[in-house]
Formats: C-alpha cells, structure tokens, sequence
C-alpha cells in the first residue's frame, strides 16, 4: 500500500465561493487578486520580486484551470493554456465559518455544521467573567488590549507596557478564537502556555474554536517579533476524522506544522514542527523519507496566511507562491510508485481585500499520482472530498461525509 501526501496551502483560496455574500466577502480571490496586481506592476517591490507572477509548476498541475473553474474566468497574468499534468478540481466549503478548524476539520471529512461562538466588535470585547477569572487563577496584574486587533499591531502598540506591567496583550479577530501575546523572556513561554491552557478551559463553555499562544521577543516597539513557537489550544473535532481512521487502521501520520494542534493532538503518530515555509519544505520532505507504505503525511505551509494575507501584504503573499513553486519539484519528486499526493487550502485571505480576516472562497485541489485521472475531475460542493479520496486511496474507512474524486479499481 502507498502513501498518501496532503499539503495545504494555507490561505491559498480562488474566489467564486456560492455563499460568499453571506460573508461580506462577494467578489473576493486570493490567487486572482495577486495574479492581477502582479501582472500590472503592482507587486513589484525592490529586492523581493517584480513583474507577472510565475509559479510555472503550480500552473502545468492545473491551478489556473481551477481558479477558472470556480470564478468563471482565468485571472490575468496566469496564462498556462495546455493540458494539465494532474487531476485538479476546486472545491467549496460547506462549513459555517471561514476558520482555520472547520477548513482543515472538513478536508479531513468532518464539515462543521454549527456555529462557533465569537466575541463582538466592542471595547472591551471579553465577558468581564472570563477576564476576571484569567485575572484571578493566572495571578496577572491584568490584561492589556481586550478587542479585535491585527497581532502583529498589538504587539506594536502594547509590548512595552506588557514587559513593564507584566500583563499579557488578550486580543481576538473574526475568527472564533482568543489569542494572547507574551514576551518569551520578560513574561516567560512556559506561563503564557499555563494561560493559554486555563484559558482554553474557561472559553469551553462559550464554544471558542481555538485560544492561540503568541509570543514575541524583542526589546523597542520596533523591534519586536513573533517567533516560532506558537501553539494552538484547539477543541477536538467533533467526529472521527481521515486522521483518526489511519491511526486506527495501525497506520502512521506525521503532523507537519501546525496540523497537530489543529486537530487537538488527536489521531496525530508523529509531530513535525517547523517554522516558516523553507523549514516546512525540509520538515516534510523528512517526513516523506521516514513514512512507510500506508501512511499519511500531512502538511500546513503557514506563512501565506500568517505572514502575508493577514497583513495585506501583496508582494510578500506573491513572492511567498513564487517560493513555494521553486520548490514544489522536490516534494514531487519524494513520491514512491503508487503514492497519492494533493495540494488544496483551507480558506482565503484575499491580501487586496478590507480588513485583516480570511475570506470565504473556493479552493483549488491538486492531485498527483500514478492513479490519478489527468484533467478536470469536477466542481465540488464540500472540502470533504478530499479525505474521502485520501481514505479510499489508504485503504481505509471513509466516514458518513465526502466522495472520492474518482474510482480506482480494487479500492
């Protein structure tokens, strides 16, 4: 039995989601909106990258095609014309947010179908019951910031006072999450994950998907930076996911990246770490010479989304796909005979759009492997279908949610 490689392109979407409106975010396009801005100069930006966007390699595996397939036309300056070299599709979220869980709980075949809860766009914009409590078992002087707030921005405008109060920066977005930033020495990383852990505890109630550990170092305003360990708090998914049937099923799956903590730890064998996409690339092409016929190796290339859609960073977000696509042919060329491999994203953050939050878009699914049918393999009304064509290839459970993209005989 081969293996199966799942790498999400986080944040990677293509527009033309049907229920785009209902999110404030009709005529949103990730890719498209890069894809323009590169091809009229826009992006052009002085030792980074100038000119059209040229990701070459992403283009023959059919991703134009597919940001064709979901919007109704192919965004300018992404010319591929030819037949493509894998199967591709695009795919649209049945979900009811536009969140990192409920995208990666559903390509994993577990859709979610409830509403998490969220906190309003008022200051302050906690319960005074869950801060007071933070307050009260993590011994704090108090919290600083209390509303929605860009991460990067809060640390600018409050880290000197955290580091001289000692009250860590509570802050959250559109997402259902709390996110709480910490200087890694004044404040110290093992007490801001005691935080984190407690107040994972105390949003449970309030059916918060994620508290996120966000800590910084540095010393000015204008120096501090966010380093690599942050760690998620996630709830468990509510079912089984493809995760938990491999796992079951005796068979490994290596967690690269933040996929772990997105899924609770649960129906994780192996956890990979790494921080930024070129330590991402090394970290999963380890794992691809250590995991065995059956396993799965699953991948979360982060730094789309954290570094540049968040921060509405056009040229960053380009020279991030360009990057990605240099090196795309290694892990490409890391499969064994009979290995399946898909690339696909979790959600959009259109870096052109209003605001700092994801957008509700389609997003593109890239199929490689010795069974794969070449060419358009259908408009797909749920992320599901992507760990259910994962499970039949692993030989495994399917679960009630998602179809295989195409039938392989004996499977």
């Amino acid at each position: 039995m081969a293996r199966a490689v799942l790498i999400v392109l986080d944040s990677v979407g293509i527009g033309g989601a049907p229920d785009a409106e209902k999110f404030g975010d009709e005529g949103s396009n990730t890719l498209g909106h890069i894809a323009e801005a590169c091809a009229r100069g826009e992006a052009d930006q002085k030792d980074l990258r100038a000119g059209p966007l040229i990701i070459p390699n992403l283009e023959r595996l059919g991703l134009g095609l597919a940001a064709e397939a979901a919007c109704g036309h192919r965004p300018e300056g992404l010319n591929f014309a030819g037949q493509a070299a894998a199967g591709w599709a695009c795919a649209a979220e049945i979900s009811s947010g536009k969140d990192t869980p409920s995208g990666h709980w559903e390509i994993t075949g577990v859709p979610v179908e409830f509403e998490w809860g969220k906190f309003p766009q008022t200051v302050p914009t906690f319960p005074t019951e869950l801060t007071d409590t933070m307050v009260d078992r993590g011994d704090l002087p108090g919290i600083l910031a209390n509303r929605h707030a860009s991460g990067t921005d809060v640390i600018h405008e409050y880290g000197i006072e955290h580091i001289t109060s000692g009250k860590p920066i509570v802050y959250t977005s559109a997402d259902s999450v709390v996110q709480i930033a910490a200087h890694e020495e004044f404040f110290g990383l093992d007490k801001l994950y005691r935080l984190c852990a407690l107040t994972r505890e105390l949003v449970d109630p309030l059916n918060i998907g994620r508290v996120i550990a966000r800590p910084f170092v540095g010393k000015t305003a204008n120096s501090f930076e966010r380093t690599g360990n942050r760690r998620d708090y996630s709830v468990p998914p509510p079912e089984l996911t493809l995760l938990d049937r491999v796992e079951d099923n005796d068979q490994a799956v290596f967690a690269v990246g933040k996929i772990a903590d997105i899924f609770a730890h649960r129906g994780v064998t192996d956890i990979r770490k790494a921080n930024g996409n070129e330590a991402m690339f090394e970290a999963t092409l380890q794992a691809m010479t250590d995991a065995a016929d059956g396993d799965l190796v699953f991948a979360n290339f982060v730094d789309f989304d954290q570094l540049y859609g968040h921060r509405r960073d056009v040229p960053g977000y380009a020279a991030c796909l360009e990057h990605f696509d240099r090196r795309l042919p290694e892990l490409i060329d890391k499969m064994r005979p009979g290995d399946l491999m898909i690339l696909t994203a979790d959600h959009g953050n259109d870096p052109t759009w209003r605001g700092t939050d994801h957008t509700r878009e389609q997003v593109p699914i890239l199929l490689i492997g010795d069974d794969v049918p070449v060419g358009f393999l259908g408009a797909r009304n749920t992320f599901a279908d992507i760990g259910a064509t994962i499970s039949q290839h692993l030989g495994v459970d399917n679960g009630p949610h998602g179809t295989p993209m195409f039938t392989v005989s004996g499977k």
